[in-house]
C-alpha cells in the first residue's frame, strides 16, 4: 500500500469502474488549495473552520505553508510550542475530514532552510579577488578577501544578524597564481553560466531557456589564454593574515584569492521568526540537519503518518525553485574529480570569465563545472528529500521550474508526483511552460496524479475570478494533461466571520477560500473539477512524439513553437501529441514494435533529438541501441561530447558511434535517411534548415508520421481542443469548446475500439452517440457546443448499451419568455433590500439605489408562473429552464425543488422530470462577486491595516465604529473602480426541444 501511495501509478479501470468514478469521483479526483497561514494569524478554531469548508465544498487536499507576505504579524510564533500544537491540531482535523496534507519543506514557499541552518551549511559561492604583482623584486603580497555576490533578490529581505552572518562569513579554498595575459578576455555571461545568478524564467525578461553547447568556439589569440600548465597553486604558502610567502617569478603575475561565501539566498518569504538561510543543495548531511529541525520536530508532535488513513499528512512539497543558483560547497571538489574524471583546480579562473587553455576548453569546463552542480542537487538534494519523505510514510512532489540551475525535466523527474503551475490568464506571469513539463515527466514517467498549482494571480484580481470565467483555461489545463487543480490560494481565514472577505496574502493568488461569496455554491464547480481530474487520471496518454531535451542545464522544456496553436498564455497541442524528455529518462526507454516504450506504459512513434551538435557518449550510445532495436530517430548525428570528462578520447568516441549510426557526421544538405539495425535515423534538408525552438518545425514531423501511416490522432474543423487517453479496453478523449460561442464541428478520432458515448463531466449524463463513421482507423463524430463547453468520448469494448438516442444532438429549440416582474430580496447585512421588485430584470449597477448598486453577496428572485398549454413532457421532449445572462453564479429551485447550481454555460436546468403545476414557483439564488461592495465601501474612511499594524479596534476587540461594510487586509479598489456586472439578467425562458 505504501509503494502505491508514495508513487502513483497509472490504471486502467475497466469501463464499469470508469463510469462508477466518474459518478463519485474519489478523494484521489478531487482538486486541492495552498493554504496559507499568515506569520502566525492562526487559531484552533480557524482551522477547523477552513478545514471543514473545504470539505462540504469537495476540497480533498491542500498543500501546508506559512509565509509573510502583506499581513500584520500574528500572536503564534512559527514553530514555538503553540505553533506547533496548532499544527497538530490541524493534522488531527484533516484526518478526521479525510483530507491530504502535503507539507512544504521549509518556512515560506522557495525551498529548504530556517534560522536554524548555520551559514557553513547555506547554498555557498566559489568567489575570488585578483592582485596583479611584478616578479624580481622582494615585496609583501597581501591578498583582499573576496566580497560575496550580491544577494539575488537584495540584502533588504535580511535581519541583522544573517546580514552579518553573510558579511562574516568566509572560507579560503585556493590560491592560483599565473602570467598576467597580455589582452583582457572574458567567457560571456559568466555570472549565469558558472551558476552564481539564475533570474526567473518565468518572470524576468531575457532569461535564457538554455545555455547553448557548441561544437566550435572562437579561436582566441595566445595572448588572452591562460596556459594551463603555467597556472601554479599556491594554496599551502597563503598566511592566516592574508599574506602570500611567495617569491615572484620575473614578469607580470595575476595572484587569485579564492574562497567560499554565502550565496544570499535566505528563505523567503517567511514568517519573521522562520527567516534563515537556505540549507546547501549540494550537501545531504545539511539537508537531513534542515529537515531534521523542521519535518522532524512536526513529526514527533503529530506522529508518523499513517499509510492507512484517508486524511493527513502524505506528502512532503518542494514548490517552485526561487533560491537562485550555487556553485560550491565543501566537497565539491572531491565531487567533481570523482563525477568528472579530473580536477577543476586548475580551471577556477574560469569561475570568473577567465580563459583557461582555449574558450573551447573553458566553456567545456563550465558544462561539466554546471553538470557536476545539477548532478548534487539531483542526488544530495531532491533525492534525499525523497528519501527522507519515504523513511517517514511520505511522497514527495516537485514543481521543478523557473530559477531552477538544473534542467527542469531532470529535477521533476525525482518526483514521485510532478507539478506545474500556470497563472491566471490577464493576472499574471505566463508559466504554461511548466505544464508541458510536467505532464511530459509525468507521462514518460508512468504517474497517474499530475496536478498545477492553478490559477495563481496577483495585483488586479481583486476578487474578480470565478468559476465561470476560469472555465475555458481549466479546460485547457486538462487538455494540456493536468489532473488535479490545486488552487492558489486558500488563506487562513483566522478573522471574525462577520468580518470579510478577510484575509489575503497581499496582493497575490485567486481568492479560493470559504469567504469568498460564491463559497455556498461552489461544489457543483468542484464536482465537475473531479469528474473531469478522475477520468484524466486513469490509462495512458496517447501521444507520438517524443522531444528528447538537451544535456546540460539549466534547460526549461519548451515544445516548437509551431507544435501548439491558439492563445500564448493558453497553447494547445495540434493532432500529434507530444512529450519532451530528458536524457536522464531515456535510459529506461526501449523498443516494442518500433515504438520506444516507457516502464510505465508511454509509447512514442518518433524521437526527435534537439538541433545540438554535442552529445555525450553515455547518451548516444543509449540512442544508438534504441536505433539498432528498432527505434525511428529524427536529426542529425553529434560531433563532439560537451565536457572534458575523458577528453579527448570522448570527442573520438562520439564520432565513431555517429558515423555508424548516421553513416556520416557530415552535413547531410539534403534530407537523407540511414538504417542502423531495425531502426531509422531521419536528418538534412528542411529537418536542418527549419529548426524551430530546437526542433525541427511541427509540418515535417507530421508529414513523417503521415508517411509512416500514421493519421493524426485529432482532427476537426472546429475550436476544439483535445487529449487522449487509452487502456486495454478504451479510448478516452477529452474535447471542449475554446470559443465563447456556440459551434457545431465535425470530430476525428483515431480510434475504432467501439462506438462513441458522451460523458458530460458538468451532469453526470452518459449517452450513446448514434450518429458517427468508421473509416480508415479513424472514428468521425458530428457535436455540438455551448460556449466553453466540454465533453468526453468514451469509446469501449463489449456490448453496445441499448439507447433511445437517435440523434447526437437537439436539432429544434422554443422558447417562451417569463416576462414580468420579479420579487427579488437580498440580505440587509450586506447593504441591500429584504425586499424589493424588479419590473424587469437589469444589472444591479444600474440601478438607482446604492444598497443594490453596490451590493456583494446573495440575491433570490422568486416568480410565480404559469406553465403554458402548448407544453408537456411527451416523449423525446426535454423541457428546460434557461436563465439567459448571469453574473455569476445561480441555484434553481422549482415548487421547492433544488435543481442544482448554474456556473457556466449552457445555463439551464431540465425540468422535465419536476413535478409541473399550473402555477409553478419558482426562485432562482443569485451570487456576484465581491468588488462592487468593496468599491462602495471605499467612498468610507479606510479603517483597516496601517504601518503594517492591525486597526486598534480589531487588535483590542474593541467596536467597529465604520460605515464600512466590508473588511479586507489588502485594497484592490477605490471610488473609481469600474462595477462589475451583477445578479440575473436573462432572459429567463422556458425551453423544449425534440430530437
Amino acid at each position: 500500500m505504501l509503494i502505491c501511495l508514495l508513487c502513483p501509478c497509472l490504471a486502467g479501470a475497466q469501463p464499469g469502474n470508469l463510469k462508477s468514478g466518474f459518478l463519485n469521483s474519489p478523494a484521489s479526483a478531487k482538486p486541492g488549495v495552498y493554504w496559507y497561514f499568515m506569520d502566525g494569524n492562526m487559531t484552533a478554531q480557524s482551522i477547523t473552520k477552513d478545514l471543514e469548508a473545504m470539505k462540504k465544498a469537495g476540497i480533498g487536499n491542500l498543500i501546508f505553508l506559512e509565509v509573510n507576505v502583506g499581513i500584520p504579524r500574528g500572536k503564534v510564533d512559527f514553530l514555538s510550542a503553540e505553533w506547533q500544537n496548532l499544527f497538530k491540531h490541524a493534522v488531527r482535523e484533516s484526518e478526521r475530514l479525510g483530507i491530504e496534507i502535503t507539507l512544504g519543506i521549509g518556512p515560506g514557499w522557495t525551498g529548504s532552510g530556517g534560522p536554524w541552518v548555520p551559514v557553513k551549511q547555506s547554498m555557498q559561492h566559489l568567489v575570488s579577488k585578483a592582485v596583479i604583482v611584478k616578479g624580481g623584486d622582494k615585496q609583501k603580497i597581501v591578498l583582499p578577501v573576496p566580497d560575496p555576490m550580491k544577494p539575488y533578490f537584495g540584502e533588504g529581505a535580511f535581519t541583522p544578524e544573517l546580514k552579518k552572518q553573510w558579511t562574516d562569513f568566509y572560507e579560503d579554498v585556493a590560491v592560483l597564481a599565473y602570467p598576467t595575459p597580455a589582452i583582457d578576455k572574458k567567457v560571456n555571461d559568466i555570472t549565469e553560466k558558472a551558476l552564481y545568478y539564475r533570474a526567473p524564467y518565468s518572470s524576468v525578461k531575457g532569461v535564457k531557456q538554455f545555455l547553448p553547447s557548441l561544437p566550435f568556439y572562437e579561436q582566441l589569440p595566445p595572448g588572452a589564454i591562460i596556459p594551463k600548465n603555467k597556472i601554479i597553486d599556491l594554496t599551502d604558502k597563503l598566511q592566516g593574515d592574508g599574506t602570500l610567502s611567495w617569491t615572484v617569478p620575473a614578469g607580470n603575475w595575476t595572484i587569485v584569492r579564492f574562497g567560499s561565501r554565502n550565496n544570499g539566498a535566505i528563505t523567503r518569504p517567511a514568517p519573521v521568526p522562520g527567516l534563515g538561510f537556505e540549507a546547501d543543495k549540494f550537501d545531504t548531511v545539511a539537508l537531513n540537519a534542515h529537515l531534521d529541525n523542521y519535518v522532524g520536530t512536526l513529526l514527533k508532535k503529530t506522529g508518523k503518518p499513517n499509510s492507512k488513513q484517508a486524511g493527513g499528512l502524505k506528502r512532503l512539497h518542494m514548490d517552485s525553485w526561487e533560491m537562485g543558483a550555487q556553485n560550491w560547497t565543501a566537497h565539491f571538489r572531491q565531487e567533481f574529480i570523482k563525477r568528472r574524471g579530473y580536477d577543476p583546480l586548475p580551471f577556477y579562473p574560469v569561475y570568473s570569465g577567465s580563459i583557461v587553455e582555449s574558450l573551447e576548453i573553458s566553456e567545456r569546463f563550465l558544462w561539466d563545472l554546471r553538470q557536476t552542480s545539477q548532478e548534487l542537487v539531483l542526488e544530495y538534494h531532491a533525492a534525499a528529500v525523497k528519501r527522507y519523505g519515504h523513511k517517514n510514510g511520505m511522497g514527495l512532489s516537485i514543481e521543478p521550474y523557473d530559477m531552477n540551475p538544473t534542467a527542469d525535466l531532470e529535477l521533476g523527474n525525482i518526483a514521485d508526483v510532478p507539478m506545474a503551475e500556470f497563472w491566471s490568464k490577464g493576472y499574471g506571469f505566463n508559466s504554461s511552460f511548466s505544464c508541458f513539463e510536467a505532464t511530459s515527466i509525468g507521462h514518460v514517467n508512468g504517474k497517474s496524479l499530475i496536478p498545477a498549482e492553478a490559477f495563481t494571480a496577483q495585483d488586479n484580481e481583486g476578487w474578480k475570478q470565478y468559476p465561470g470565467a476560469m472555465k475555458n483555461q481549466g479546460d485547457w489545463a486538462f487538455a494540456m494533461g493536468i489532473n488535479r487543480f490545486t488552487y492558489h490560494t486558500f488563506q487562513n481565514q483566522v478573522l471574525a466571520d462577520s468580518l470579510r472577505p478577510g484575509m489575503t496574502m497581499g496582493p497575490y493568488g485567486v481568492h479560493w477560500d470559504r469567504n469568498q461569496t460564491w463559497w455556498p455554491m461552489v461544489g457543483s464547480y468542484h464536482q465537475y473539477i473531479s469528474r473531469c481530474s478522475y477520468l484524466l487520471q486513469q490509462g495512458n496518454t496517447v501521444a507520438d512524439v517524443l522531444y528528447l531535451t538537451p544535456e546540460g542545464s539549466p534547460h526549461v522544456f519548451r515544445p516548437p513553437f509551431s507544435a501548439i496553436e491558439g492563445d500564448a498564455v493558453i497553447p494547445d497541442r495540434k493532432g500529434y501529441n507530444f512529450d519532451g524528455c530528458a536524457p536522464g529518462q531515456l535510459y529506461k526507454a526501449a523498443v516494442k514494435n518500433g515504438s520506444i516504450v516507457f516502464p510505465g506504459g508511454a509509447s512514442y512513434r518518433i524521437m526527435v533529438l534537439p538541433a545540438v551538435k554535442t552529445m555525450t557518449p553515455g547518451l548516444l550510445t543509449k540512442i544508438a541501441q534504441l536505433v539498432k532495436d528498432g527505434a525511428m530517430v529524427v536529426g542529425g548525428p553529434p560531433v563532439k561530447s560537451p565536457g572534458l570528462s575523458g577528453y579527448p578520447v570522448c570527442d573520438e568516441t562520439v564520432k565513431e558511434l555517429a558515423t555508424a549510426i548516421w553513416g556520416t557526421i557530415d552535413d547531410a544538405g539534403k534530407e537523407s535517411v540511414h538504417s542502423y539495425g531495425k531502426g531509422k535515423v531521419i536528418w538534412g534538408g528542411a529537418f536542418d534548415e527549419k529548426i524551430d525552438n530546437l526542433y525541427p518545425e511541427y509540418s515535417l514531423t507530421a508529414e513523417l508520421l503521415m508517411s509512416m501511416n500514421v493519421k493524426p490522432d485529432f482532427e476537426t474543423d472546429g475550436t476544439i481542443r483535445y487529449t487522449h487517453r487509452t487502456s486495454a479496453s478504451w479510448d478516452m478523449y477529452f474535447v471542449a469548446n475554446r470559443s465563447a460561442r456556440e459551434i457545431k464541428a465535425d470530430l476525428i478520432f483515431r480510434t475504432t475500439i467501439g462506438p462513441p458515448q458522451l460523458w458530460n463531466p458538468l451532469t453526470g449524463e452518459i449517452k450513446q452517440l448514434p450518429e458517427f463513421k468508421v473509416k480508415g482507423g479513424r472514428t468521425s463524430v458530428r457535436m455540438k457546443f455551448d460556449t466553453y463547453q466540454s465533453f468526453f468520448l468514451v469509446f469501449a469494448k463489449g456490448p453496445v448499451p441499448k439507447s433511445t438516442e437517435t440523434k447526437n444532438f437537439e436539432v429544434t429549440k422554443k422558447s417562451i419568455p417569463l416576462n414580468g416582474s420579479w420579487d427579488v430580496s437580498f440580505n440587509p447585512k450586506w447593504g441591500g433590500p429584504k425586499s424589493i421588485t424588479f419590473d424587469k430584470l437589469q444589472d444591479w449597477t444600474a440601478r438607482a439605489e446604492d444598497g443594490i448598486k453596490y451590493y456583494s453577496g446573495t440575491a433570490v428572485y422568486k416568480k410565480i408562473f404559469k406553465l403554458p398549454a402548448n407544453i408537456s413532457a411527451r416523449k423525446n421532449r426535454r423541457i428546460y429552464l434557461n436563465l439567459g445572462e448571469v453574473y455569476n453564479l445561480a441555484r434553481v429551485k422549482l415548487n421547492g425543488k433544488d435543481l442544482g447550481v448554474l456556473w457556466t454555460a449552457p445555463w439551464r436546468v431540465d425540468i422535465t422530470i419536476t413535478a409541473l403545476k399550473k402555477n409553478n414557483v419558482l426562485e432562482i439564488e443569485v451570487i456576484n462577486l465581491w468588488p462592487n461592495r468593496l468599491i462602495g465601501d471605499s467612498k468610507w474612511p479606510d479603517d483597516g491595516i496601517k504601518d503594517e499594524k492591525w486597526p486598534d479596534w480589531l487588535a483590542k476587540g474593541l467596536s467597529r465604529n465604520s460605515k464600512r461594510l466590508t473588511f479586507a487586509t489588502y485594497n484592490f479598489y477605490d471610488e473609481k473602480s469600474q462595477l462589475l456586472k451583477s445578479g440575473l439578467l436573462g432572459p429567463v425562458t422556458i425551453q423544449y426541444s425534440e430530437q
